[in-house]
C-alpha cells in the first residue's frame, strides 16, 4: 500500500477576494443559456426569440464578454483573446 499525501485548504485560506481573482485574464467558462436569460445578461442585446439555446462566454470573474449560437464560437472568441476556456454546466 502506498503511502499518499494529501493537500487541503482551509476554508479561511482564500478570501472572497481572492477567490474573485482566480484565472482573471486568463480564463473564461462558456455557459448555455436561454433566450429568454439573455436581457439579464447582456442589457444591450436586442430582443431574441423566446426558445432558444445560446452560449455566453464569460470573464473568470463572471463578467459577460460575449453570445452566440455556437458553443465552437465562443470557445474560438476565447482563443483569439488568449484565454482558455472551460465549460460550465
Amino acid at each position: 500500500m502506498s503511502d499518499m499525501s494529501t493537500t487541503t485548504i482551509e476554508s479561511n485560506s482564500v478570501t472572497p477576494e481572492a477567490l474573485a481573482h482566480l484565472g482573471e485574464g486568463h480564463i473564461a467558462y462558456v455557459k448555455q443559456v436561454r433566450s429568454e436569460d439573455v436581457p439579464e445578461l447582456f442589457p444591450e442585446a436586442p430582443q431574441i426569440a423566446p426558445g432558444l439555446k445560446l452560449f455566453a462566454l464569460h470573464a473568470a470573474d463572471g463578467t459577460p464578454i460575449m453570445l452566440t449560437d455556437s458553443r465552437e464560437a465562443a470557445i474560438a472568441n476565447a482563443w483569439s483573446n488568449e484565454l482558455q476556456a472551460v465549460s460550465v454546466h
